[in-house]
């Protein structure tokens, strides 16, 4: 059994306990794309020739080129403010506070880890106006994920990081390489729209638009896509024509381990080789 590797961010919606099924359904390729990267468990649990790693969250893509290509500066930086007296709520507050307000790429990079981890459930959210808004999260020790961050810096020596929408990680799409997308979910019901983690959030539209790239990335290009997403009837739906999997998975959205609720996963593979009319 080869260690997994963990992603040295948290992440709602995070793969890492899934990565074993998904690499079972991943097919073989030179590169895989994830045009929804988030933190890179599946890219960190994967093992192709290359990687083409992209999100439409410019903070993420800037802190990932960095940890590519400086990783022990960026260690230095980030580790000085895993110290007990930066764990205070004032003290995320006025990191917060020069976050927003500078566009430096290191500071941001550095602040972004800082709040990642000492914010409330790891959550990544900004306001209308591109200020992250996440509250404090009361950790009795925050953890500084070093080794995370080295592996990761050394992983990303075969990775490319893109900032793009799924749409345009699509047309760079090429033979030999493999596509898989992690979307933010579809929401349970209407009420519980869970899509907001970046700016506008991904719209039952985008859910539709990507379902549809996908089949023709598969039936016309000839390149496969994987995409998971929550197994309800409308996602049965949207991604009729690919081989349909399922798994169950523990989500952990709330902080109260005992409210976790079982929501089973799905996974869709369109593949060149695989036809509607085969079922």
């Amino acid at each position: 059994m080869t260690k997994k590797h963990r992603a040295f961010l948290k992440w709602a919606g995070g793969k890492f306990k899934l990565v074993d099924e998904l690499a079972k359904q991943l097919p073989k390729g030179k590169r895989l794309i994830e045009p929804f990267v988030g933190a890179g468990s599946v890219f960190l649990n994967t093992d192709y020739d290359d990687y083409l790693l992209c999100d439409i969250n410019p903070d993420l893509i800037n802190l990932y080129n960095i940890i590519k290509q400086t990783p022990e500066a960026y260690i230095t930086a980030a580790k000085a403010l895993f110290i007990p007296e930066m764990n205070d709520k004032q003290a995320y507050l006025d990191v917060r506070e020069k976050f927003n307000q500078t566009q430096d790429p290191f500071a941001r990079s550095v602040y972004f880890l800082y709040m990642n981890r000492h914010g409330f459930n790891g959550l990544c959210r900004y306001n209308r106006k591109g200020g992250f808004n996440v509250p404090f999260g009361t950790y009795k020790k925050p953890y500084f994920p070093e080794n995370e961050i080295r592996y990761f810096s050394e992983k990303a020596q075969r990775a490319e990081f893109k900032c793009i929408g799924y749409e345009e990680a699509f047309a760079l799409a090429e033979k030999d390489d493999v596509i898989y997308c992690d979307p933010p979910y579809a929401p349970l019901s209407t009420t519980a729209s869970f899509t907001t983690y970046v700016g506008p959030g991904f719209s039952l539209d985008d859910q539709a638009i990507l379902a549809r790239e996908s089949r023709h990335t598969a039936l016309v290009k000839g390149i496969p896509v994987l995409i998971s997403n929550h197994d309800i009837p409308l996602t049965r739906e949207l991604y009729r024509g690919a081989k349909l999997g399922s798994i169950s998975v523990q989500r952990n959205i709330s902080q109260n381990g005992g409210s976790r609720k079982k929501v089973d996963e799905i996974m869709a593979l369109y593949d060149h080789h695989y036809r509607e009319d085969e079922e």
